[in-house]
């Protein structure tokens, strides 16, 4: 089942939502579309056929962190679509082809959910303040080593990937919802991931777009009140 949502020039489609909802995002573009996140493997030809309804190729493919519900049916939308840019954090490139290795300085937690058999390598290694169209790029590290968060410029709408959830309830990485737990027990620094989710909350966004649930219209205040439930939850977790 796939559930499919509008808001400016953002396209969320949801597969599986009432069960295990993944979302992945098309951005539309002048002349094309960029993709954020691929979700599983079997997601590719809804994908494809999302595009298609716009009327748009996928020019352009963002992935917001190397976990395998957002990168399953990369191969495959490469294949599909090979002259797609790739981007992704150069941190998370190395959690793409496998490598879970931490970096120096970087808190000793281990990074979870690692990948292997995935084959397109990235044209593009972004860094914070990247600009890809008409997407900013913003770090957010804490799920992920080097996570990336997506803010469309034009509208405000923040594409967040892992860095909140808003399925069962809305929540900072790694502050468990117990009816949707998943993206916390995945996450893998939480100290780091709170960090993340202030700055992203500073940032005001018009639309809070993320990974797994539904889009949320001026979400500032909650953003602020969940990153408040975090602070106080994670107290001791360095």
């Amino acid at each position: 089942m796939l559930k499919t949502t509008v808001l400016h020039q953002v396209t969320q489609l949801t597969f599986m939502p009432l069960f295990f909802p993944v979302n992945v995002y098309l951005v539309e573009e002048e002349n094309g579309l960029t993709l954020i996140d691929c979700g599983m493997s079997f997601m590719q030809q809804g994908i494809t056929e999302a595009a298609f309804r716009i009327g748009k190729p996928i020019t352009t493919i963002l992935l917001t962190h190397a976990h395998p519900d957002h990168v399953g049916a990369l191969d495959g939308l490469k294949q599909r679509f090979p002259e797609a840019e790739l981007a992704i954090s150069a941190r998370d490139a190395l959690l793409l082809r496998g490598d879970t290795s931490l970096a120096p300085g970087e808190p000793d937690a281990p990074v979870k959910n690692s990948l292997k058999g995935i084959q397109a390598v990235p044209d593009r290694l972004l860094k914070d303040g990247d600009l890809i169209a008409s997407l900013q790029a913003v770090a957010s590290p804490g799920h992920t080593p080097g996570h990336m968060a997506f803010l469309d410029r034009r509208s405000g709408v923040l594409i967040a990937g892992d860095a909140f959830q808003t399925r069962g309830g809305m929540a900072v990485s790694g502050d468990v919802r117990w009816n949707f737990p998943f993206p916390a027990w995945a996450t893998w620094h939480k100290a780091t991931a709170l960090h993340s989710a202030r700055r992203l909350s500073d940032l005001r966004p018009q639309v809070l777009a993320c990974g797994h649930g539904s889009m949320v219209l001026q979400p500032y205040d909650a953003m602020q009140q969940v990153v408040a439930r975090a602070a106080s939850r994670f107290e001791g977790h360095r």
